[in-house]
């Protein structure tokens, strides 16, 4: 049996950079939405910080549907 371990370790590469990456941009939605609540409760528009946050799920929403279409496809 052969392992091929340049390819085992470029995958385990690029799976560490997509999650780091994924999950750094889910954060930033969540602190999106969380300046969001605070800008509201001072009386202040928020528009940047809501649409920032929606974006940031959005692409998380995209990469996760991309992944799931390259393991079904």
């Amino acid at each position: 049996m052969h392992i091929d371990w340049a390819a085992l370790g470029s995958v385990f590469g690029v799976s560490l950079i997509v999650t780091v990456a994924l999950v750094g941009l889910f954060t930033l939605g969540i602190a999106g939405l969380s300046r969001r609540e605070s800008a509201s409760a001072h009386g202040n528009s928020a528009l940047l910080a809501t649409t920032g946050a929606y974006a940031c799920f959005t692409a998380c929403t995209a990469a996760v549907a991309y992944g799931i279409y390259l393991i079904v496809a």
